[in-house]
């Protein structure tokens, strides 16, 4: 199992940006997959971002264009830049890890960073 830890989060004008870290306890270099998901209040936890062990990137229909997921296998990091930043993209930001374990797949979760975009 990997710890996550994010960061970055804050309250941002519409329009703005920011940059979220994630940083992991140890090598990311053999982890599967890595990605950040988001949920606001009331609504389902939703995959925003996410980028393999091999560098193939994928976003939701919502953030493309706008946000670029990468990593940094030296600092044991991953990064979410988030540019025009809309008020609906206020939520909890977690980072999310892959693995396999026992054949089958864990999940290891951050515990979030809160993002607020203001009208």
């Amino acid at each position: 199992q990997v710890q996550l830890v994010e960061s970055g989060g804050g309250l941002v004008q519409a329009g703005g940006s920011l940059r979220l870290s994630c940083a992991a306890s140890r090598s990311i270099f053999s982890i599967i997959a890595m990605g950040w998901y988001r949920q606001a209040p009331g609504k389902q936890r939703e995959l925003v971002a996410s980028i393999t062990r091999g560098g193939s990137t994928n976003y939701a229909d919502s953030v493309k264009g706008r946000f670029t997921i990468s990593r940094d296998n030296a600092k044991n990091t991953v990064y979410l830049q988030m540019n025009s930043l809309k008020p609906e993209d206020t939520a909890v930001y977690y980072c999310n890890a892959r693995e396999t374990y026992s054949g089958s797949y864990l999940d290891d979760w951050g515990r979030g960073t809160q993002v607020t975009v203001s009208s």
